[in-house]
């Protein structure tokens, strides 16, 4: 069993950068896919960013590239996402995410149809304009 904890959301402006972490518990970690998923009222969950176990092959959403930065470190039992340059529809519940199947899951299913072993308890971000 997995359990996943986010930090570091909050109120952000426009511009401004964020970063958020997962710590995770639990001997399999670096087995795990990891991603971020997010979700802003009233929209469908959106896979954000993904990296796979051994952080060789990521994924970003597109309305995110170049904008944020997924990292890992296995040691800690730790996942990064660096947001930079933040926007206000970046506003939304990020969700921490872990299936050992993650990455392949990317571009056959819909983020919203994705069913992921390991979700964490959400982390909120706002941005202001």
């Amino acid at each position: 069993q997995v359990q996943l904890e986010e930090f570091g959301g909050g109120l952000a402006q426009a511009g401004d950068s964020l970063r958020l972490s997962c710590e995770a518990s639990g001997r399999t970690f670096s087995y795990l896919g990891l991603g971020w998923i997010r979700q802003a009222p009233g929209k469908d969950r959106d896979l954000v960013s993904a990296i796979s176990s051994n952080a060789g092959r990521t994924y970003y959403a597109d309305s995110v590239k170049g904008r944020f930065s997924i990292t890992r470190d296995n040691a800690k039992n730790t996942m990064y996402l660096q947001m930079n340059n933040l926007k206000p529809e970046d506003t939304a519940v990020y969700y921490c995410v872990a299936d050992t199947r993650l990455m392949e899951m990317i571009g056959v299913f819909s983020p919203p149809d994705m069913r992921l072993d390991y979700w964490g308890q959400g982390t909120q971000v706002t941005v202001s304009s």
